[in-house]
């Protein structure tokens, strides 16, 4: 069973470095969705967003991870705690597998590495905001 600290002393800027996560997965998918309407869904275009390519099933998934995020860091609590520590791993292992399929007719997201890094970079921020959010009992 995993240890993780309880009720951190700097729990709450971790908060803070999700939700500041989530908010630019939201952003850049909601900027991607309106940028790319009306294409096909699993387009393989020149739009960027943000400093990253997109495509309409890029900027939608974009949008519904990031507001898991900020959902999860409104909640707070143990809840941030469980869906970050989850959703952070989720994209790191998300990136990895957009990493395996960059350069090939699989990378149907169109993505580049820039997508890659910036994805591994929020996975690890929101993961370690998950690690450090749990609270303990106060009664």
């Amino acid at each position: 069973m995993a240890h993780y600290p309880l009720d951190h002393h700097l729990r709450q800027p971790y908060r803070f470095l999700a939700g500041a996560a989530g908010l630019y997965l939201t952003l850049f998918g909601v900027l991607g969705v309106a940028m790319t309407w009306g294409e096909p869904f699993l387009h393989r275009g020149s739009d960027w967003v943000l400093g990253l390519r997109t495509n309409p099933a890029t900027a939608w998934l974009s949008t519904l991870v990031g507001l898991a995020v900020l959902a999860a860091v409104l909640l707070g609590g143990n809840v941030h705690h469980r869906v970050n520590v989850v959703l952070g791993w989720a994209l790191i292992a998300y990136a990895m597998v957009l990493l395996a399929f960059l350069q090939t007719e699989a990378n149907v997201l169109n993505v580049s590495m820039v997508n890659v890094i910036v994805l591994t970079l929020i996975g690890l921020v929101v993961l370690t905001a998950g690690l450090y959010g749990k609270v303990g009992d106060r009664g």
